[in-house]
């Protein structure tokens, strides 16, 4: 960092730091904890805003009929630090008091989190579960985040030069920049001039439901709208207000995450006037968190990357024996797959024809450790899972569904798998972190080219590819298409190189970390950020 570096405050939803806090839901929160950490690492002035969440996203186990149940808990932790500081928020027509915590002992710059689980506090709730209930619960969520959040960063005096929303669930911290500008004597466009002026945005997924949107009137009736007419909120986020519309609007730069999500991203918007640019800045992963340092090491210098990712596979072993009562063999192929449950990400894919992968199962040649969870009131992501867990009871010696998926599970199986298999349909997925951290460990990508793999793909050097980045908007057609890819490049290529050329795997482990340990490397990002969207060109 240099000291005129912007100073930045890093909105986000969730937020995955150590699987001991359960604030994080999925690969949203691992990406911005990650990026907290990399900005302490790399010290730039960064701090982070979120909520601290009651209960966290879900416990999601494997009831006795083969099928998922949610479980909550109320969780405390003994190590946020008491600010001191409460700020009000008016949801309903009521004051809300947000006390404000701060955490920062997992190797992350400061982060703020607001809880309004206080005394008194007519609706202690909002902070209870992340992504849980319904559109009202989520509006005062947003709120307590965006408008409670900047509230927050000026009682604890934090001079702020970006706003960086991660996602669009902090846009109203943009409607509370306003409000502070209007009360100031601006009119709404100068206002929002201004605001925008400070305030970058990052979007994520391209599934057009995951883009929340919510009628203008329960906007109204929830106080959201913090001051801004009918006629305004329409002007920013159209009717029904769309949240990545207004927070493209109220940003004077945009990114997606990946090259190829960058052309999606654009097609998806293209419709949106007066709207930011999309620039694409791909994600990347926290290394001390996600890999094994002596894979870096051994590869750098040279050594044996196969005793040590045998060290892995075997703890991966021991790890399943322990959860699951299932031993796995370590002379058998391992691929991991640890997704959440969406029907895009197709992750009961591999046994769409079983009298092909079959034999493969019953033969043990192939192994496969699932984990994932659905959201809760995702009925079809729940029928995936227990597709999964059916396939489990089906070949107990070969196919495992590890439940209630965190970062530990991650982190085990993306360091001991063999192969990290990856199937969504192009162009759905965003980025994909955990491929990252595969093959940084040494472990194999096996991937249709979606999101980050187009770019690191050296196909039959570094991992492989199928599929060749076919695109129909036919699914039936899509998926025919891409499985026979898959069948084809795990039978003729995977599992002979695996099998049959050990020389070979090894020389594609050693290119695999090779050509991803710094381009994937949290310390590039943040360079791509404050490079192509803070500092001001």
């Amino acid at each position: 960092m240099t000291n005129k570096d912007p100073r930045v405050a890093y909105f986000c939803m969730e937020y995955g730091l150590d699987t001991s806090m359960k604030t994080y839901a999925g690969g949203l929160g691992i990406l911005a904890g990650d990026y907290l950490k990399g900005a302490k690492d790399h010290d730039y002035p960064m701090v982070g805003i979120g909520i601290k969440w009651k209960q966290g996203y879900t416990d999601q186990r494997i009831g006795e009929d083969g099928k998922p149940f949610d479980a909550y808990h109320n969780y405390d932790y003994d190590f946020l630090e008491d600010t001191g500081v409460t700020v009000s928020v008016t949801i309903r027509k009521q004051e809300i008091q947000c006390k404000v915590w701060k955490v920062e002992q997992f190797g992350n710059v400061p982060l703020y989190l607001l809880d309004t689980d206080v005394p008194g506090n007519p609706d202690s709730w909002i902070t209870g579960q992340l992504y849980g209930w319904f559109g009202e619960e989520r509006i005062a969520q947003e709120m307590v985040l965006g408008i409670g959040g900047v509230r927050a960063l000026r009682a604890l005096g934090h001079d702020v030069d970006v706003y960086h929303f991660n996602e669009g669930h902090a846009l109203f911290a943009g409607f509370e920049l306003m409000r502070e500008r209007m009360d100031e004597g601006l009119d709404f466009k100068a206002a929002w001039e201004a605001t925008r002026d400070e305030t970058v945005f990052t979007t994520h997924t391209p599934i057009v439901e995951g883009n929340e949107s919510h009628p203008i009137e329960r906007l109204l009736y929830m106080g959201a709208a913090n001051g801004l007419t009918v006629e305004q909120l329409v002007e920013i986020g159209g009717a029904p207000f769309n949240m990545t519309v207004g927070a493209l609007r109220l940003s004077r730069m945009s990114n997606a995450v990946a090259e190829l999500h960058g052309e999606t991203a654009n097609k998806m918007w293209s419709h949106v006037e007066n709207r930011s640019e999309i620039v694409p800045i791909t994600n990347c992963i926290h290394r001390p968190t996600w890999v094994d340092e002596k894979m870096l090491d051994i590869q750098e210098k040279g050594g044996d990357l196969w005793a040590e990712h045998m060290k892995n596979k075997r703890a991966l072993i021991d790890f399943i024996a322990e959860r699951n009562g299932v031993r796995l063999r370590e002379d058998k192929l391992i691929i991991g797959f640890s997704r959440r449950a969406a029907p895009y990400k197709r992750s009961d894919f591999i046994f769409t024809d079983e009298s092909i992968i079959g034999p493969l199962l019953e033969s043990g040649d192939v192994q496969i450790v699932f984990s994932g969870k659905a959201h809760p009131l995702d009925d079809t992501g729940k029928g995936i899972v227990t597709s999964l867990v059916k396939m489990a009871r089906k070949y107990p010696e070969s196919v495992i569904f590890l439940e209630n998926y965190d970062m530990t599970i991650g982190a085990m199986l993306t360091r001991g798998s063999d192969v990290w298999l990856n199937n969504p349909r192009r162009p759905k997925e965003a980025s994909g972190t955990s491929g990252m951290k595969a093959a940084m460990n040494g472990v194999l990508n096996l991937s249709t080219l979606d999101g980050w793999w187009p770019e690191a793909c050296e196909h039959g050097e570094n991992g492989w590819q199928f599929g060749d980045g076919f695109e129909s908007e036919d699914i039936e057609a899509l998926d025919k298409h891409d499985l026979n890819a898959l069948y084809k490049v795990l039978r003729e290529e995977v599992l002979p190189t695996f099998y049959k050329n050990h020389d070979k795997w090894v020389q594609m482990m050693d290119r695999s970390i090779e050509s991803t340990r710094d381009r994937y490397a949290v310390k590039r990002m943040l360079e791509d950020y404050y490079e192509k969207l803070y500092i001001k060109h």
